[in-house]
């Protein structure tokens, strides 16, 4: 092992945060929350499911208005954007200025939908979009903080439905998935394989 350390393997300093050495893959979703009068939008990378129940967490921090919305209204939205939203998706991340709320200045130029059971918004052209009511705010990971939700609402485009009648491989070719791939880059998600289990394997 030693051998294969000094001549194939990089030794990342520590001291700093590792992310910025190496691509890693990560979905791209949007966070949308209620903000005084208008509404926030902000796209998340580190962001994930909570376990196999309905649960879902994002990294975020006390600096940004989506912490403060969401812990003052205890509710927020996550759209799964489509491949050919990325330039939206973009937008959603545009810092406002002082005089004009991020609200007027951009998020009333993305086509939206209103969420159905709270008050925030989702992003047109999405695969799948979830309705959350904040389970649990863990702060102190330094200036990061992990927002976590209970999903009370669903919804998902019919194309991206999984179904034992379909085959995988071609829907997905059909109806690609959208990757953020860290730091600054993104990729269109439309091949794909089946993973080798282990025989008799359980999640």
């Amino acid at each position: 092992m030693e051998n294969v350390i000094q001549n194939k393997l990089f030794k990342i300093d520590t001291q700093f945060p590792i992310w910025d050495y190496v691509f890693t893959v990560a979905p791209l979703v949007v966070i949308g929350s209620k903000e005084k009068e208008g509404y926030d939008l902000a796209p998340k990378h580190m962001a994930t499911p909570m376990g196999f129940d309905n649960y879902f967490g994002f990294v975020c921090t006390p600096e940004h208005k989506t912490y403060q919305n969401i812990r003052q209204t205890g509710e927020f939205t996550v759209s799964f954007p489509l491949p050919n939203s990325i330039v939206l998706t973009s937008l959603s991340a545009t810092t406002r200025c002082d005089e004009i709320s991020k609200f007027k200045s951009i998020i009333e130029a993305i086509p939206t939908l209103k969420a159905t059971t709270i008050d925030a918004l989702f992003v047109v052209d999405s695969y799948l979009y979830l309705e959350c009511k904040l389970f649990k705010i863990i702060d102190g990971f330094n200036k990061n903080s992990l927002i976590t939700g209970k999903i009370e609402t669903a919804f998902v485009d019919k194309n991206y439905i999984r179904s034992s009648e379909k085959d995988e491989q071609m829907q997905l070719k059909k109806h690609p998935l959208l990757a953020y791939i860290s730091y600054g880059r993104f990729a269109e998600i439309n091949k794909t394989f089946n993973f080798p289990f282990p025989k008799k394997f359980t999640r």
